[in-house]
């Protein structure tokens, strides 16, 4: 009988040896992603138990800590390369798709602005300065607008927001191409810094005459005015889910060039200009820790779009993440 039951319990012990372990994953990065990978990753938790931890540091803080393995992975807003990720010897995947909205706080102001994206630029270049510049009136003649001096604000950190933004403004004006140009960081000819998107949208909700760009999530959070802007077919659209699931339309995502895709100023009639998407960066060695990482965004790809939505991010499409888990199969063999 005593053998019987030392028999039991070395069985039951080995049973709980061999059960599936709650996991930990660290990532950090974009602010862009932030509200969601937030309730993503307490759903998932509640869920399976395992734990996904997510710094809102910026793409430029996300790319720069996964490239030197400080985090498990970093999620950007910028696409890297093929030559980058050979470098730092990473896997990039999209996972969403989102906008960057115009937002402004102009006193007893609460109908939406027309805005070209000439007209940002120039705004951006401090080459208008003043609320009713005949520029701004012109495309809004029945909006009162006010002697007030416009103050740009912009990203003071490492950002794929940023790059978003200043991509589309390198599309739509020559001179800021040729002077600024795009990236996560820039040299801003003028306008107030701040911190992340939760920064700006921050800022501009606090003080009178600011405008900046924002997420499109920051913008309903926060209350803020946002704009309509002109597409390339010349169409005044605001930011909504529907406008950025329309520029998507235009994506070739490829798995072969690790699925780079730029979204901004896309052909159609109701794309919204400053779409763009997010991607997650993973080192290519850790294939364990890769395992979970993918995990977590598979469920996500099952079961987050409800949650996606709700925040106003647009899923990717059935086909896209298809591709996208065709390619994880191939990174973790």
């Amino acid at each position: 009988m005593r053998r019987l039951m030392i028999i039991s319990l070395f069985i039951i012990a080995c049973q709980k040896t061999d059960e599936k372990r709650p996991f930990v994953i660290n990532g950090a990065g974009s602010t862009f992603i932030y509200p969601l990978i937030s309730k993503w990753s307490y759903s998932f938790y509640n869920e399976t138990k395992n734990q996904v931890n997510y710094q809102s540091i910026g793409s430029g803080g996300g790319i720069k800590q996964v490239s030197e393995r400080v985090i498990d992975f970093g999620a950007s807003d910028k696409p890297l390369e093929r030559e980058k990720l050979d470098s730092a010897k990473l896997f990039q995947f999209p996972v969403i798709v989102g906008g960057i909205s115009i937002v402004y706080n102009i006193p007893n102001l609460n109908e939406k602005l027309y805005l070209t994206g000439e007209i940002i630029c120039n705004i951006y270049l401090g080459k208008i300065k003043k609320w009713n510049d005949e520029r701004i009136k012109k495309l809004n003649p029945k909006i009162n607008l006010p002697d007030l001096k416009i103050t740009p604000v912009r990203r003071s950190d490492g950002s794929g927001t940023t790059f978003i933004f200043t991509n589309y403004l390198s599309k739509v004006c020559p001179e800021w191409k040729d002077k600024v140009g795009y990236g996560t960081s820039v040299n801003w000819p003028e306008g107030i810094g701040a911190k992340g998107n939760e920064g700006v949208a921050n800022y501009v909700k606090q003080n009178f005459g600011t405008i900046g760009y924002v997420e499109y999530a920051y913008a309903i959070e926060n209350n803020l005015n946002y704009a309509y802007l002109d597409n390339k077919k010349g169409n005044f659209i605001l930011p909504s889910l529907r406008t950025f699931q329309e520029a998507t339309k235009y994506a070739k995502w490829d798995s072969n060039n690790d699925f780079f895709e730029i979204l901004t100023y896309q052909d159609g009639d109701s794309t919204y200009p400053i779409t763009g998407a997010v991607f997650i960066l993973i080192p290519r060695e850790k294939k364990e820790k890769n395992k979970q990482i993918i995990e977590f965004f598979k469920w996500s790809f099952e079961k987050g779009d409800s949650i996606a939505i709700s925040l106003n991010y647009v899923p990717l499409s059935k086909e896209t993440k298809e591709k996208v888990m065709n390619y994880w199969n191939e990174i973790i063999k």
